[in-house]
């Protein structure tokens, strides 16, 4: 099952449980440039060019995160991909997957802008750029 958690929610679940790990699957550069939370693994679903699936991703995941019952948290721009990510990981059998909704920077606002209606960093949680 696929849980659907706010950037709040996730900080709060990522302090309380040390299992838990933080999947940042945007792109190298978005993870590097636009920042990303502290401590997050990236590991990336789709990249450039081309934003092409990476053929790796289950199996740097599987390095990454062998117990398949260790709380999962997937962050990307703003949910989509990191529910994309969710689902695959799903069907290899992880059992506690949580897509962060909003992601790191949230939805389009009506001038086209992200980060001013939701978002990790809208909502003032920790983050750092490389």
């Amino acid at each position: 099952m696929i849980e659907n958690l706010n950037p709040k929610q996730c900080w709060e679940l990522l302090q309380q449980n040390p299992q838990a790990v933080l999947i940042d699957v945007r792109t190298a550069i978005e993870h590097s440039f636009v920042g990303h939370p502290p401590g997050a693994v990236h590991i990336a679903w789709k990249e450039f060019p081309g934003m092409q699936s990476n053929p790796d991703f289950i199996e740097q995941l599987k390095q990454t995160v062998p117990d398949k019952t260790a709380p999962v948290l997937l962050l990307c721009r703003s949910g989509q991909r990191s529910l994309a990510a969710a689902q695959a990981l799903e069907a290899e059998g992880y059992q506690h997957l949580i897509n962060i909704v909003d992601g790191f920077e949230g939805p389009l606002d009506d001038n086209k802008h992200r980060g001013t209606l939701g978002g990790w960093r809208y909502e003032g949680l920790p983050w750092e750029q490389s």
